[in-house]
């Protein structure tokens, strides 16, 4: 299947999570005065002789328009004071169950804790009873200077609805019986007749609410500045470090070695953000998340960590492939527990392997999180239960600990079956036996690892892949390729730029089932994606919901609310066909030094089932190809740099995964064609021949449905191949596809109906590319095989979703690879620039 040239760790929507907001009882009480409508007025107020020292340090206490509305009794201000009077009597008036049941009465959520009640009543009985969430139906309720839903979207998702100006009931408030409160009864009189005033909210007023922000060193504009925007917007400024919600200090300062307070900030992990978080946060009418902002990830005191998804994405690639992969099967023993040495090994009983690992993703809160538990059995029948929980890619955060059961096996399982039920809200005998797994609310999900041994533990490291290739029966060009198959780099790289290469989890040694259910969750996401509007309240509900569940399923270091086809395509459904194939890739290399074998290269050549032989320079094969690469190649662009590729070595392939070339050389309508592959895919394709894409898209690779999608240009199947500029080496795919007895154009992007008629006749399809080859240059190959080869020119369908020519056969049994063509991309035109003197 085509993937396209891009850096998936850098296109990747980075979930900032911010850290938590210290502050006082007293800060958390002038808040609470000021949702009520309380303006507390300054105790610092200058005479007129020293107002002009610290003007910019002193913000007003109240503005010209706050003044002008206060003087107006029907004004936004006579509204304000008459809500904190009314607040002031419902709190001496009335008990907590009496409020209570007044929301009952109305309708309203009466859970929770006595000051979410408290606030609660006191909206209503001002404001009116609100409606329910126009999403999901649950509670809305006044918080962080918005209506929020309180709800659930789903089990995988909580409610993300918000507004300033929510629907209310009409109608008067109910009082029940049995609340005989003379002022209460007094107040509704009152009010009968009247409308319910509108709640107005300066949102703008409050981005900084309940935020304590310190400045540090110099910066582009005075403190006083920077103090009055925080103030005006309803933060606090301190002078001191401790107990503040971050520092903020400009990145040149922090060049020069920052101050004091930068120093101190880093001692004790507190934020420390650039100035422009400030301006961004204002210009935007919302805080912005503070690690987008982080200017010390490179300068963090040793020992302390940033998450995985907070560092910088070379920085993330260089710390995941470098670490140790922790924990790679259902029988492993995770790297942490320190048990492994000891003879440790996954205690089992009755057929039970007493080992999960978990995975939670709740964008809506910013939770990202993991969770592992294992028994492990160690010599002397001693048993230890290893439990982990924290934030993924966060391990100085995390939860670890390791408790000695000595030979108390019943008690160790007990505590392992209650902590299952406590994280997961099910039992776990039925999921270990039947994979049975009823989600009751928000929880984490369960990888279904598999027994074998993630590729990333099992290949061959790049210190061992030398002593292999030496001791290699095979050919030393095959050996060449079978290296790079059976080595751990290709398949650290592919999930890396996923920021799925998790050392924690062993995304690379899940069960087919799990796999099956990532599918048929796919399926659904797409389904259902055509029926929601493309922007509003219901559709950020809906990406929020299908982004957690994708999450949840296929943990990732930095998660974010997918939306639209395209990503869909090209990081959802490509990506879990590289995990399939990944997987795939360790099932079948297993632990290559795991056993005693003198040749463990050829020990997995022979396994793949599959002859791999060098074409030889001077043949006419090896001058058909190339000469097919050079006129169907356009460079490949990454950025400003355009790729060239040269040729390395070409291999003849045969397998019994595929149709041999002698089967297929007796089918209607054949042509060569290029398909572009991830290296990492390339063992799979080799082993079980091609798979049809996982679904229909309407977008490019995906919109013919499952179909194994070909091109007749090598500069399609190049952008797929292409790896990093770093990583050089890739493969292109030749394969002999019969496109059937009749063959469709399309010119446009076909339908989900029409991709299934295309799936039900098994007809073959051409989609009309913006650029195609030359028809006069085209010529046979051998037993009647066309070969499409002539230079890329303009076609006649130039508004066209594709580029180029691509070729969707619908039967696996249609599609024979021939030949690998192994390539090393190239910059071109690059221009060196002197440095100035």
């Amino acid at each position: 299947m085509f993937l396209e040239v891009h850096e998936t760790r850098s296109r990747a929507h980075a979930a900032a999570q911010e850290e938590g907001k210290v502050a006082s009882k007293k800060q958390k009480t002038e808040s609470k005065d000021q949702e009520k409508g309380q303006h507390v007025a300054s105790k610092n107020k200058k005479s007129a002789e020293n107002k002009g020292q610290d003007a910019e340090s002193e913000a007003p206490t109240k503005s010209k328009k706050l003044k002008a509305e206060e003087s107006e009794p029907n004004g936004k201000g006579a509204a304000a004071r008459d809500f904190a009077e009314l607040c002031k009597a419902i709190e001496e008036h009335l008990s907590v169950e009496d409020m209570r049941k007044i929301l009952q009465a109305n309708e309203q959520d009466a859970s929770g804790s006595e000051d979410a009640v408290i606030a609660r009543c006191e909206d209503m009985m001002f404001y009116g009873p609100l409606e329910k969430c126009p999403i999901c139906g649950g509670q809305l309720e006044f918080k962080e200077w918005k209506y929020k839903c309180t709800g659930n979207y789903s089990e995988w998702a909580r409610c993300t609805f918000s507004t300033n100006n929510p629907s209310r009931k009409s109608g008067p408030i109910k009082i029940p019986d049995d609340i005989k409160d003379d002022f209460i009864h007094k107040w509704l009189k009152q009010q009968e007749g009247k409308e319910f005033p509108k709640r107005d909210i300066d949102e703008e007023a409050h981005i900084f609410s309940g935020m304590m922000i310190a400045l540090s060193g110099r910066m582009s504009r005075s403190h006083g500045y920077f103090k009055e925007q925080i103030m005006k917007h309803g933060g606090k400024v301190n002078n001191s470090v401790l107990g503040v919600t971050c520092v903020v200090a400009s990145p040149a300062e922090r060049d020069k070695g920052g101050s004091g307070g930068f120093a101190e900030a880093l001692e004790r992990g507190t934020p420390v953000v650039s100035e422009k978080w400030i301006m961004d946060s204002i210009e935007k009418k919302e805080v912005q998340p503070l690690a987008a902002y982080d200017i010390v990830s490179d300068v963090v005191p040793e020992g302390r960590g940033l998450p995985l998804g907070q560092l910088d994405p070379s920085e993330e690639a260089i710390e995941t492939l470098a670490a140790e992969v922790k924990l790679f099967g259902k029988r492993a023993v995770h790297k942490d527990s320190k048990l492994e040495k000891d003879g440790g090994c996954i205690f089992e009983k009755d057929g039970i392997i007493y080992n999960c690992a978990f995975a939670l993703c709740d964008l809506g809160c910013d939770m990202n999180q993991l969770c592992i538990m294992q028994l492990i059995m160690v010599p002397e029948n001693r048993l230890h239960l290893f439990y982990k929980n924290g934030p993924i890619g966060h391990d100085q955060m995390a939860d670890e600990r390791v408790e000695d059961f000595g030979t108390r096996v019943n008690d160790a399982i007990k505590e392992f079956v209650r902590l299952f039920e406590e994280v997961t809200g099910n039992e776990f005998e039925p999921w270990e036996r039947e994979k049975k797994f009823e989600k009751k609310s928000m929880m984490m999900y369960p990888l279904d690892m598999d027994v074998g041994v993630d590729v990333r533990y099992g290949g061959a490291a790049l210190r061992q892949l030398g002593t292999a290739a030496a001791h290699c029966k095979l050919d030393p060009s095959v050996s060449f390729l079978v290296k790079q198959l059976c080595g751990q780099e290709i398949y650290r790289y592919s999930l890396m730029e996923m920021a799925q290469d998790l050392p924690d989890l062993p995304i690379g040694m899940l069960t087919d089932l799990h796999l099956k259910r990532g599918e048929e969750m796919l399926l659904r996401m797409r389904q259902d994606a055509e029926l929601i509007p493309e922007s509003g309240p219901e559709a950020d509900a809906f990406w929020t919901e299908i982004s957690n569940k994708w999450f949840t399923l296929f943990p990732t270091t930095r998660p974010y609310i997918l939306r639209g086809f395209e990503e869909i395509a090209y990081n959802i459904a490509s990506g879990l066909e590289t995990v399939r194939d990944i997987n795939d890739a360790s099932h079948l290399i297993g632990n290559v030094f795991g056993s005693t074998l003198d040749d463990p290269l050829s020990e997995c050549y022979n396994k793949l089932g599959c002859s791999i032989n060098p074409v030889a320079e001077d043949s006419d094969d090896y001058k058909m190809i190339l000469r097919y690469l050079k006129k169907t190649y356009e460079p490949v662009r990454v950025d400003d740099v355009v790729y060239g590729v040269s040729v390395e070595r070409i291999y003849a392939v045969e397998s019994s995964a595929f149709p041999s070339y002698e089967k297929i050389k007796n089918l209607p309508n054949k042509v060569l064609l290029w398909c572009g592959t991830r290296s990492s895919n390339l063992l799979r394709h080799l082993h079980k021949g091609f798979l049809p894409a996982v679904c229909h898209l309407p977008v490019p690779g995906y919109m013919f449905g499952k179909s194994i999608v070909c091109s007749d240009a090598a500069a399609e199947a190049a952008r797929y191949g292409f790896t990093a500029v770093d990583r050089p080496e890739g493969y292109l795919v030749l394969a002999v596809a019969s496109l059937g007895d009749e063959i469709t154009e399309v010119t446009g992007t076909p339908g989900a109906e029409d991709a299934q008629g295309f799936e039900e006749k098994k007809i073959g399809v051409k989609g009309v590319g913006r650029k195609t080859t030359d028809e006069s240059e085209h010529f046979t190959w051998r037993d009647g095989v066309k070969v499409p080869c002539g230079k890329l020119v303009p076609s006649r369908n130039k508004n066209g979703p594709l580029e180029y020519n691509e070729y969707a056969a619908y039967n696996p049994k249609q599609v024979s690879i021939c030949f690998l063509v192994g390539v090393k991309y190239e910059e071109q035109n690059m221009e060196v620039v002197a440095d100035d003197e």
